[in-house]
């Protein structure tokens, strides 16, 4: 599995690497996976490299192939939706409610928190859902991006979705291992997950750092220059951006003569009962919800509920979901007369269409992934820190190890796969107990999604960008600033709780008084350092903010 040692790196890196700096996401993956099948083969490696594409369709018992199946099926239902002329339902009643970027922001935030059940949903929901209302207020593509990538997986490796049977598969398997080679009583697995999640800082605070940029509007690096060509100049994407979904360019022209929202609104309800009905189906094992409720059992209820949400096929319930949402669309179609069947047909082809750079991306972006698990990516990185750290620091070492092996990887799952068993095991051997089990767990799962925020290559980054239409690397760098003024945060929570023992009780309240007082003095300090005056444009925001108001026919208020 290690054999390979530093050359293992080399495969994610270059494709991080060529991402970046060309824009040519899908060269530079392909380039990288070949690359890999060089070195894994000392040959061409040109027959590895497909044996590695097609093996990352088919991998995790179809689980991909599931998530493409429900990918290209969301396609259909967002030109469905738009054939029918529901985006323009949907703009006509958003301008008459959310008339400023503020109230926008603060809807995609609060919407990004209620979609808990799965992050795929969620970035699909709420791009497709916000994306021409935020368009209307020249909120950046960017920012949007960033709203529903940073409220997807940190809801749900908090809530109750499809990352918990996961989650405690980990714990499960981590605490088996020690058990087997050190013949000690291991904790409760729920109850360590549950003690983790206020461990699980970065996760918490950044929900809350979205919540404090769309209610200040105040931003800073390349956030600020694409807020600013927004609101300047109407510009959603940048002049060389190239977005993985662009619905007007795509599609055939919306139906405008007798837009009405149901052709929005049912598609999207059906699409959410459907995956959320489903799930708790598969998941349910004749477990009594009911009775423990009745009993006054908060505690069995709150467990049993988990696990039934925990044990759903997730993927599974998607592909339903997205199958209904289609039929729906369909059907509302037939039955208002708003188009024939074989229009209805050509909408659901183009929407096919609409979805196939972005279904290209996620299967190469699976196979760099793969190509990381063959050369023994994860295993190499964690191995360097292993053994070699004391135990005040060992939580930082364990965010940052994670960091690192899901930004290489793209994939918060398999850091957690790869590194929750090595750090549990170590941890135990550092303090000979398992007092710092919840702490560890919560810093694995912190940086798996750090890493996850901040990589080109990553499944979440790409569906995030794809649904609200932005660009991938505009979208990566843009972001990239405050997914590690967070982790920048979480780094200091953990050290006071290694050093101090202070718990997170306090730590992450600090952490977002800290949050705060960062996010207001960088946007200070770039914007004096480009020569915006602040002042100035804060009293244009509250003067455009009462216009709103009071008319909805005004402008929305300027970035910071």
């Amino acid at each position: 599995m290690g054999e390979f040692g530093i050359l293992s790196l080399v495969p994610p890196l270059l494709a991080i690497t060529l991402a970046i700096t060309t824009r040519r996401i899908i060269l530079s993956l392909f380039v990288s996976i070949w690359f890999g099948g060089v070195i894994y083969t000392g040959g061409l490696g040109v027959g590895q490299t497909f044996n590695w594409i097609v093996e990352a369709i088919i991998a995790d018992d179809g689980f991909h192939a599931e998530i493409l199946v429900f990918t290209l099926l969301l396609g259909s239902g967002v030109a469905l939706i738009w054939r029918l002329g529901g985006a323009i339902a949907i703009q006509e009643v958003a301008s008459k409610r959310l008339e400023t970027r503020r109230k926008v922001g603060v809807v995609a935030w609060l919407l990004g928190i209620v979609l808990f059940f799965d992050d795929y949903a969620n970035t699909a929901i709420i791009g497709n859902t916000m994306r021409e209302t935020s368009d209307r207020v020249n909120i950046s593509r960017e920012k949007l991006s960033y709203i529903v990538d940073s409220t997807a997986a940190p809801v749900a490796t908090i809530g109750i979705s499809g990352w918990v049977a996961f989650q405690l598969s980990m714990i499960d398997e981590a605490f088996s291992n020690i058990e087997a080679e050190a013949s000690v009583q291991t904790p409760d697995v729920f109850t360590v997950y549950l003690e983790s999640i206020p461990y699980n800082a970065y996760a918490i605070l950044a929900i809350v750092m979205v919540g404090i940029i769309v209610v200040t509007q105040r931003d800073y690096g390349e956030m600020l220059t694409a807020e600013r060509r927004a609101w300047e100049t109407g510009k959603v994407n940048d002049d060389d951006a190239d977005p993985l979904q662009e619905v007007d360019g795509h599609l055939s022209d919306p139906i405008t003569d007798r837009p009405m929202l149901r052709t929005f609104l049912l598609p999207i309800v059906v699409l959410i009962a459907v995956t959320i009905g489903s799930a708790l189906r598969t998941g349910y094992g004749g477990q009594s919800v009911l009775e423990s409720l009745l009993a006054g059992e908060f505690a069995a209820f709150v467990q049993t509920t988990t696990t039934i949400a925990g044990n759903g096929s997730w993927t599974t319930a998607l592909v339903w979901g997205s199958f209904a949402m289609v039929a729906t669309a369909f059907t509302i179609g037939i039955v208002y007369d708003l188009c024939t069947a074989d229009e209805g047909v050509d909408a659901v082809l183009e929407g096919f269409e609409l979805m196939l750079t972005a279904v290209t991306i996620l299967i190469l972006a699976w196979s760099i992934s793969t190509v990381a698990d063959a050369l023994g990516t994860g295993a190499y990185v964690a191995t360097l820190v292993e053994g070699t750290i004391p135990v005040t620091v060992f939580p930082v070492a364990v965010f940052i190890t994670a960091t690192f092996i899901s930004f290489t990887m793209g994939s918060s799952w398999a850091t957690m796969s790869l590194l929750t068993p090595v750090a549990l095991s170590v941890a135990f051997d550092l303090t000979g107990g398992f007092g710092l089990a919840p702490a560890i767990v919560g810093a694995v799962f912190s940086g798996a999604i750090f890493g996850d925020h901040t990589s080109p290559i990553s499944d979440t980054t790409v569906l995030s960008s794809t649904f609200t239409g932005a660009d991938l690397i505009d979208h990566v760098r843009t972001q990239a600033y405050y997914a590690t003024t967070v982790a920048t945060v979480v780094v200091v929570c953990y050290l006071l709780y290694g050093f101090f023992g202070v718990s997170p009780l306090v730590f992450l309240p600090v952490g977002v008084v800290l949050l705060v007082g960062l996010v207001y003095g960088l946007s200070e300090f770039d914007a004096n350092r480009r020569g915006i005056d602040v002042g100035a444009v804060r009293r244009d925001v509250d003067l455009v903010e009462q216009d709103a108001d009071s008319d909805h026919g005004k402008s929305p208020e300027g970035s910071d």
